[in-house]
């Protein structure tokens, strides 16, 4: 055997914890700590909870330069 110290291995990701539970996230389901925090943000996606909210007047607004432009 050899007397060299062991190689320290750098993470590739940096450790940040669960984005719904806040538990620390597992490398098999990164960024989530289990498959059903996983499944829980799946879940969110596809039923339209998360959405960007869109003000009716700035719908307005465009149309009206889009038309005078």
């Amino acid at each position: 055997m050899t007397d060299k110290p062991a190689a320290v291995v750098t993470p590739l990701r940096a450790k940040i914890s669960c984005p719904e539970c806040s538990k620390p996230s597992a490398r098999e389901t990164y960024p989530f700590c289990s498959p059903r925090c996983k499944a829980v943000d799946l879940n969110r996606w596809l039923s339209g909870s998360y959405a960007i909210p869109v003000r009716d007047d700035e719908d307005e607004d465009s149309d009206g330069n889009s038309e005078a432009g």
